[in-house]
């Protein structure tokens, strides 16, 4: 597996990177332990050394779950992890609700001690701001802490995640961090049919020199053929809201899946639509991990080996920016790079 550097912080990351928010919360069918260990270490056999999880998955438990299963290779490893969600006074939750954030520097320094614990680890490499909203990124005695901690060798590098569903407000988030916070890294959504974010952001990345970490690359399953016009959520899948009435449903489904239809094309070579949304990503340079959802065998298998296959040819992609710019044909064009336009996805 190749890797990329995250900015200049030194830190390399190889090119597909594990979400242990798969592994971590039920909310994509993995209820039994023994499967998230099995997946993680046959993840870091096939190459991937970054693991990216949050301290609010299972409340502390995909920081356990990633020591246990990965502890005694952890000289061999980038870990991720997340904070600014309040689970240790908030106890209670409703589905898939935010929980208070607290952005506090002492919060922060208590958030990393009891995720250093649980991780078994005395540094995290990429620590992250779980969802900040645009307050959160303008205390200045919050990045004072962040950079402290970096200099006493605590985290090696942060930035934000944004989240927790792709929407307009991130352009404006992830551009203050990235040009008054000069963070090292911007977490985002971005995917053949969701570009918002990567097109107002990806200019402004290139000419600091940050770097981008990129999560639901497959389109919260519309793009690696897990999503199919039959498909019926659980009320406990993450996105069972989107379809919850009709008419979400044919917006985000029946719609999601005419646009999928108009990819075939990236398929030609011998690649699946799944390795062909990681290879589309992976064609951003200032892009250092994608992170797509993995909680089956196949799919590592299948997202691992995207980017050892030839890259997709330059006129691929631009037939997928002629389709984007047009919204695939559908009523509602998408705005223009920079622009507001409106997306959905869920964020881990």
């Amino acid at each position: 597996m190749k890797q990329r550097a995250v900015g200049s912080t030194g830190v390399q990351v190889s090119e597909v990177g594990f979400g242990v928010w798969t592994v971590a919360t039920t909310w994509w069918g993995v209820k039994d332990e023994a499967v998230g260990l099995r997946l993680l270490r046959e993840a870091f056999d096939r190459g991937i050394t970054f693991f990216d999880t949050a301290d609010t998955f299972g409340n502390g438990y995909g920081e356990t779950l990633l020591a246990k299963a990965l502890g005694d290779v952890r000289n061999r490893i980038v870990i991720g992890t997340k904070f600014g969600y309040d689970f240790y006074h908030h106890t209670t939750r409703r589905g898939h609700e935010e929980l208070p954030h607290d952005w506090r520097p002492d919060y922060a320094r208590f958030a990393l001690e009891e995720s250093l614990k649980r991780l078994q680890t005395d540094h995290v490499d990429l620590y992250q701001l779980h969802n900040p909203r645009l307050d959160a990124l303008q205390r200045d005695d919050l990045f004072a802490t962040l950079e402290t901690l970096k200099q006493a060798g605590k985290i090696r590098a942060y930035g934000p995640s944004l989240g927790p569903a792709i929407n307009e407000r991130q352009i404006d988030e992830g551009a203050y961090a990235l040009e008054e916070r000069r963070t090292d890294f911007v977490y985002i959504i971005y995917n053949l049919l969701e570009q918002m974010l990567g097109r107002s952001l990806f200019p402004s990345g290139r000419r600091a020199g940050r770097s981008f970490l990129v999560r639901v690359p497959h389109a919260s399953g519309l793009l690696d053929g897990t999503v199919t016009p039959e498909t019926v959520f659980a009320e406990s899948d993450h996105r069972f809201h989107r379809v919850s009435t009709e008419d979400r449903k044919h917006e985000w489904q029946v719609n999601g899946l005419k646009k999928v239809e108009q990819l075939g094309f990236l398929t030609e070579g011998g690649r699946t639509l799944g390795q062909a949304a990681i290879q589309f990503i992976l064609n951003e340079p200032s892009v250092a991990s994608v992170l797509p959802n993995l909680y089956s065998e196949a799919l590592l298998r299948e997202f691992t080996a995207a980017p050892t296959l030839p890259a997709l040819p330059h006129e691929a992609l631009q037939r997928v920016a002629a389709l984007y710019a047009e919204n695939f044909g559908l009523a509602v064009a998408p705005a223009a790079p920079g622009g507001r336009a409106q997306g959905v996805a869920q964020a881990g």
